[in-house]
């Protein structure tokens, strides 16, 4: 199961995967974040917040996976993988080649300082 909590306000999805992925995940988040993209032109971040990645419950979620972010990477200008798993740093190095968002990794319990990065544009 995917949640995404949208702070219309700062322009911000913050996405929490607890349990392997699947296409239904992906639906339901674009259900949530493309009428804020309609209307707001932009998404300021998203977050991935997430103490260890869960994987996808088959190979339709990865590819539903790969066309959530192929679809979505123009209008959202930051990524923040908020995560203790050593997935998030190859994934910061290697999404990084094919997304326009500023990806940045931080501890998952630094998402208060993932959420400053998004707004400030500070890192630290």
């Amino acid at each position: 199961m995917l949640t995404v909590n949208l702070n219309a306000v700062a322009g911000i999805a913050i996405l929490q995967p607890d349990g392997e992925l699947s296409i239904a995940d992906f639906k339901a988040a674009s259900k949530i974040i493309d009428p804020y993209i309609e209307s707001a032109g932009k998404l300021k971040g998203i977050i991935i917040h997430v103490q260890s990645f869960p994987g996808w419950d088959s190979f339709a979620a990865l590819i539903s996976h790969f066309k959530f972010i192929k679809e979505h990477h123009k209008q959202v200008s930051h990524i923040a993988l908020v995560t203790d798993s050593a997935i998030g740093s190859f994934a910061e190095n290697i999404a990084s080649h094919f997304v326009s968002a500023d990806i940045k990794r931080f501890a998952f319990n630094k998402l208060d300082a993932a959420e400053k990065w998004i707004i400030t544009g500070e890192y630290q």
